[in-house]
């Protein structure tokens, strides 16, 4: 994995992409300009390290930034008689783009953005994988075109303006819809899509080359075991290459859970001297007995890292700014604290991401396969309503209570709004406490909504099809990404390979949520390769103890910046709200109350250290 940046019309300060941007390349930077074109490459080193150099070019025609990894560039190279003078990934997509052209994407299968400059017809090709696992942001005023990796560069380079009508969205949903990002002139590119710029006169279109909803419409009837037997072997084909794809060690994290349990397993057959990594938390609950089952299994050789929250204070702010823009999934703290231990012994690593996303991972994804609560259905909306009116609110955000009553909530509820409910439900039944927000704001993510739900897809597939192009997209993908290059390090995503995206979609709901068992498929094929101890534990994450942060060792910060009158959070949401979290004097869940104070927060030290650039 890389950094990239590039221009039309404007000249890159590769001092300043180096500030901003040096941990996602330490190992070389390189630059190329020509005629009104400037492409800059940061360089983590993993793949063909010798023979990599980049900008790379072909023909004295093609020049490319890359950042990624095509885990199947060599067997593409076999399957179309493809020879280059170099082992480089790099160098199979200049040699695949001078002889298909964009139609040379449906080959990948990887994680990448990459630009291609064209001399002779003067485009840039800009393209990202499936998934959106790897970013690109690129702003664009109509006189001037500059793209870049991480928004920190992009703002690090122009003098960027806040975009007030797109802070609503990431009051809704926790982070930016899709393309939309906090500044006016600046997107990003979508995954599954590619652009072209016409250099001359920045002509600029963007193309979806690939969307999962063609796969959620081609349901097929694989039985169970014939399920079982090709996601063994499209996982298998999608660790061997995320293994071997790589001239360093590549390890893998291993939680207590089945996904990075399966990872870690199969990847144990490629390579027979592993690295495994598991993480213990001080005073949470501890997954490395669990874990350590499956790296004795496999006789791995394999690391327990204990970490602290103990320096939180000092690091929470730098933490947030990492992302350039205001987020607030909460589990970014302990991924950051992961990736930084983790480099320490290695610089590949692979990860179970996207398992639930595809697989039907979450639980709040039982209800849904039984019912299609996106139907309109004025029986079941009224009873959760009196439901809702009748019981409080749950204290406890794990207990049954909780579950049954955000339930309710979300059965209540119409639209777009029942997916907010079951979602992140940050200002669910408090957002007239919005304000100043302008009509139909959120009608971008009510269109894409009514798209999906309107289909005669399952209640299921609906909401997964919607995780996966939002949930994953804007907040799990990023949230690792930044994570892990933030300390330089590679992340691979077997689950996220070609096979697994294009195959997954179209499998039986009941292969997916069982009863109550989420993830039954994959709790079946574990039994093939876990200890059983393993196979019905519940999914947990990282165990992220917000409440306690927010109310003890961050009180204080957080006090010290939403409490001001004149803070930029009071823009937005009502400052007497606001005020009355902060002394716990509104009638509100406790979870709930913690899960606005965390948004408002990291909105407030985005806005104060990265926008106005304050020490």
């Amino acid at each position: 994995m890389c950094g990239i940046s590039g221009s039309v019309n404007f000249k890159l300060s590769y001092q300043q992409v180096n500030n901003y941007m040096f941990h996602r390349g330490p190992d070389e930077q390189n630059g190329f300009t020509a005629d009104n074109v400037d492409l800059y490459h940061l360089r983590l080193s993993i793949v063909d390290i010798g023979g990599g150099k980049q900008p790379m070019q072909l023909n004295n025609r093609y020049t490319i930034i890359f950042n990624g990894e095509i885990y199947n560039h060599q067997e593409i190279r076999s399957a179309l008689n493809i020879h280059g003078n170099t082992s480089s990934d790099t160098e199979t997509l200049l040699l695949l783009y001078q002889q298909y052209g964009a139609a040379m994407l449906d080959y990948l299968d990887g994680m990448f953005v990459f630009a291609i400059y064209d001399s002779v017809e003067k485009t840039i090709f800009i393209a990202r994988d499936r998934s959106g696992k790897k970013p690109v942001y690129i702003y664009n005023d109509g006189e001037k075109i500059v793209f870049a990796s991480e928004l920190n560069c992009l703002k690090g380079l122009l003098p960027l303006q806040i975009e007030q009508h797109n802070m609503y969205h990431y009051l809704r949903f926790g982070s930016f819809y899709k393309q939309l990002t906090p500044y006016k002139n600046v997107q990003e590119l979508g995954a599954g899509t590619y652009a072209v710029i016409n250099c001359n006169n920045l002509d600029y279109t963007a193309t979806k080359w690939w969307d999962i909803s063609k796969y959620y419409q081609q349901q097929h009837n694989d039985t169970l075991a014939t399920c079982l037997e090709k996601t063994d072997a499209f996982l298998h084909q999608g660790v061997k290459r995320r293994v071997e794809s790589s001239d360093l060690e590549v390890g893998s994290f291993l939680s207590g859970g089945i996904d990075s349990g399966l990872v870690t397993a199969i990847a144990s057959q490629y390579n027979n001297r592993l690295k495994t990594f598991t993480v213990s938390f001080e005073d949470e609950y501890d997954e490395a007995p669990l874990a350590k089952l499956v790296a004795d299994k496999y006789n791995t050789h394999h690391t327990q890292i204990s970490i602290s929250f103990n320096s939180l204070q000092q690091d929470v702010e730098n933490i947030i700014c990492n992302y350039g823009e205001p987020f607030f999934d909460s589990s970014a703290i302990p991924s950051y604290y992961v990736s930084k231990e983790a480099k320490k012994h290695l610089t590949v690593i692979l990860n179970g991401d996207g398992a639930d996303e595809l697989f039907g991972g979450y639980r709040r994804y039982v209800p849904f396969a039984s019912h299609d609560f996106f139907k309109s259905n004025a029986l079941i909306k009224n009873a959760a309503s009196a439901v809702k009116k009748i019981f409080p609110p749950a204290g406890n955000k794990k207990s049954t209570y909780n579950y049954i009553y955000r339930l309710a909530s979300l059965a209540s509820k119409s639209n777009l709004h029942i997916y907010l409910s079951a979602g992140v439900d940050i200002f669910e039944d408090y957002e007239n406490n919005i304000i100043h927000a302008p009509a139909g704001y959120l009608n971008q993510m009510q269109d894409d909504f009514n798209i999906i739900t309107n289909t005669d897809l399952s209640g299921l597939k609906k909401i997964m099809q919607l995780d996966f192009d939002t949930a994953l997209f804007n907040d799990l993908l990023v949230k690792m990404d930044i994570a892990n290059m933030a300390n330089s390090l590679e992340g691979r995503s077997p689950f996220l390979c070609k096979e697994l995206l294009e195959y997954s979609p179209g499998i039986d709901d009941s292969f997916k949520i069982n009863r109550s068992t989420t993830k039954y498929l994959l709790r079946q094929l574990a039994k093939k390769y876990l200890p059983a101890e393993l196979i019905n534990q519940p999914k947990r994450g990282f165990e992220i103890p917000l409440k306690k942060w927010v109310n003890n060792e961050l009180k204080e910060i957080i006090h010290d910046y939403l409490a001001p009158d004149n803070c930029f959070s009071k823009q937005l949401v009502d400052k007497n709200f606001i005020n009355g979290l902060l002394s716990n004097k509104v009638k509100i869940a406790a979870e709930k109350r913690v899960k606005i104070l965390w948004t408002l927060f990291c909105l407030e030290v985005w806005y104060k250290k990265v926008y106005l650039g304050q020490s």
